[in-house]
């Protein structure tokens, strides 16, 4: 007899009856809210049987559009216990496109922060989290128990878009079989357990504030929530609550560097893991992190929303991972790595596991493009060394061509980092007659730093070969970040290209 698939929205309610903190959501930094287990999970029942009172049935849609707040959670969790199949839709999208992914993903009901309920067609009913007066979020909720939806094999738990930087965003069909082997995995393998507090201010809309929740949930741990990230009150929290978990992109960690007068003299030996994705970082960057966290394990991750995050992780053996090295391959994954040497050991990253997804929703022609002989193409490229560890090099998006030498901006930015004098550096192509593309610079210098641009160009000279070398370098005090704390890089090319453009005389 099979086992039973796992309820996703159940994830960690076995710590139901323990009453110590689960979620202490800081959407209004002056007024925590802090919730225990057992009355988180009676909220998430709650809104099961509020969906099922008002007409919904396993298998039709909801919206999420909301900010970072407790009752993003519950909506979340709760659907899928109902068999219901949440949305979540990205707060920072223009109307277009909120509208489009609701028409796109068919769903009968969203919940949504007042000030964007604005962004909804007006034919599709919403429920305002933020309303007064007869406080309709709550007057939703049908208190009591609740006997979860049971799915089967690919029963779908829940339905994110994704960036879309190939055109519309895809919605990725996740299941709750493959997604309850991802968060109980990557728990385990980092760790996870009841005195933990980790903080989350990425969007929950996307995949990896999500699956840290899920994380948090399954150790019985705490998630110390903020509505966005800012530095400073991020460094305030994690002092505060006595945070031990801290995850996100190296942009993050670079952020709450330059705070030193508020981190200077401060004791954060209580931090014990520190996760860094997205982007590969810098040497200096990762021991600038090692020296303010320093019992700390410093650790690189890789996922895509498509494949999961549970890729890769600790040797099975406990060997040391290398620095820079995303991990060893997660048991039950197989990977092949499709370049132009052919030796198989640096190319784009191809994927078969148990944490993949379904398939892209209402989207058979991109599904037919990215999954080839049941092998799904990531479009990242990673390489692999002699024994048998994993590094991420880039999106294979944004590698451009300069006088026939492929350039990896990712290789090119963390050598300029190298400098001590360096920050954050961003590195895009610049469309040239002669080479095709060649390299744009944009540098966060450290605070009081004499660096000039050729001084820049001299370091990467030094340690790069000569095609890397940025030809123009753009000093600004901080980075564009993107809705989900990336490095927005879209904006960053037009300004090069922009300042790339001869100068035109004004007409008379």
């Amino acid at each position: 007899m099979s086992t039973p698939i796992k309820n996703l929205g159940c994830i960690g309610s076995e710590f139901r009856g323990h009453a110590r903190p689960a979620v202490i959501d800081l959407s209004d930094p002056d007024h925590p809210r802090e919730v225990d287990y057992p009355t988180f999970h009676a909220s998430c029942d709650a809104m099961a049987r509020g969906l099922r009172r008002h007409g919904l049935a396993p298998g039709e849609r909801i919206g999420i559009l909301c900010s970072n707040r407790l009752e993003f959670l519950e909506i979340f969790f709760g659907a899928m216990r109902a068999g219901i199949i949440p949305v979540p839709i990205g707060i920072l999208q223009p109307k277009a496109t909120v509208e489009w992914v609701v028409r796109d993903a068919r769903v009968r009901l969203v919940f949504c922060d007042g000030a964007l309920r604005a962004h909804l067609p007006d034919d599709v009913p919403c429920v305002d989290v933020d309303a007064d007066g007869q406080r309709p979020y709550e007057a939703f909720k049908d208190p009591g128990p609740f006997e979860p939806y049971a799915p089967a094999r690919d029963d779908v738990a829940f339905q994110p878009y994704t960036s879309g930087s190939t055109g519309r965003p895809k919605g990725a069909l996740l299941s709750h079989r493959a997604h309850t082997w991802v968060a109980e995995t990557i728990s385990r393998d980092r760790g996870f357990c009841a005195t933990d507090r980790m903080i989350v201010a990425a969007p929950l809309y996307h995949k990896h504030a999500m699956n840290s929740i899920k994380c948090v949930l399954v150790g019985g741990s705490a998630v110390i929530l903020m509505r966005k990230f800012e530095p400073r009150r991020y460094i305030e929290a994690i002092t505060r609550h006595r945070v031990t978990v801290l995850s996100g992109v190296p942009t993050i960690f670079a952020m709450i560097l330059q705070q030193r007068d508020l981190i200077e003299g401060q004791d954060y030996s209580f931090v014990r893991l520190a996760t860094m994705g997205g982007a590969p970082a810098s040497d200096v960057l990762i021991d600038e992190v090692a020296r303010m966290f320093p019992r700390a394990e410093i650790v690189t991750i890789f996922g895509t929303t498509e494949t999961s995050a549970a890729l890769f992780g600790p040797h099975p053996q406990g060997k040391p991972r290398p620095r820079h090295s995303v991990g060893w391959p997660v048991a039950g994954n197989r990977f092949r790595l499709v370049g132009d040497d052919g030796d198989g050991d640096f190319g784009t990253l191809y994927v078969q596991g148990p944490g993949m997804m379904n398939g892209y929703y209402n989207n058979p022609e991109e599904m037919a493009r990215r999954m080839k002989d049941g092998w799904f193409d990531t479009g990242d490229v990673l390489r692999r060394d002699a024994d048998g560890w994993y590094y991420f090099v880039g999106r294979a998006d944004d590698m451009f061509v300069s006088s026939g030498h492929n350039i990896y901006p990712g290789d090119v930015e963390l050598m300029l980092e190298r400098h001590p004098d360096i920050d954050q550096a961003i590195v895009v192509p610049v469309p040239d007659e002669i080479k095709h593309r060649i390299p744009y610079a944009f540098i966060v210098k450290r605070a009081g730093s004499p660096l000039t641009a050729e001084m820049v160009k001299a370091h990467s000279l030094e340690n790069a070969p000569p095609y890397q070398y940025p030809r123009r370098v753009i000093f600004v005090d901080a980075l564009p970040l993107n809705g989900v704390g990336k490095i927005d890089r879209k904006a960053l090319e037009a300004r090069a290209r922009q300042l790339s453009e001869p100068t035109r005389p004004v007409d008379a």
